[in-house]
């Protein structure tokens, strides 16, 4: 399981450190791409195989579901730790999600989403300040 959340740096070869912590549930190998919020998503092999499997299951006449899918799908990556235990972000996924210098590892249970530091700030202060609202949406949900 992945939880917190960490700031790193990027080096000039475009390569992220991730918590020794996380690593260890990475270490059997992990896949990158685009996640949603402009941010990347990082998945171990077997919670990404699980995700893969839902959504080649979507249905190929719904143009959502074609999109999503090509979201997700056609931007995947395989990533292997240096010995230094950085991974190499193609630069692409940087693109997409504004990764320059700095960036932020937050651990979502089932997934580690990667920041750059602009929009993490950003993202996590409007949700604090909407805490209130949030919990209330949740409530509808049985949460």
């Amino acid at each position: 399981m992945f939880l917190g959340e960490y700031f790193y740096s990027i080096d000039e070869k475009g390569r992220m450190a991730l918590p020794p912590k996380f690593r260890v549930n990475l270490k059997s190998g992990a896949i990158i791409t685009r996640g949603l919020d402009e941010c990347l998503f990082v998945f171990g092999l077997k919670e990404w195989e699980k995700l893969a499997k839902k959504l080649i299951a979507l249905p190929l006449a719904q143009a959502n579901s074609r999109a999503f899918v090509r979201l997700m799908l056609a931007g995947a990556m395989d990533v292997k730790f240096d010995l230094q235990g950085r991974i190499l972000i193609p630069d692409f996924l940087k693109k997409y999600s504004s990764l320059a210098k700095d960036a932020y590892a937050i651990g979502l249970y089932n997934r580690v989403e990667i920041w750059s530091k602009e929009k993490w700030e950003s993202y996590k202060l409007k949700t604090e300040k909407s805490s209130g609202e949030v919990a209330e949406k949740m409530r509808e949900l049985g949460i």
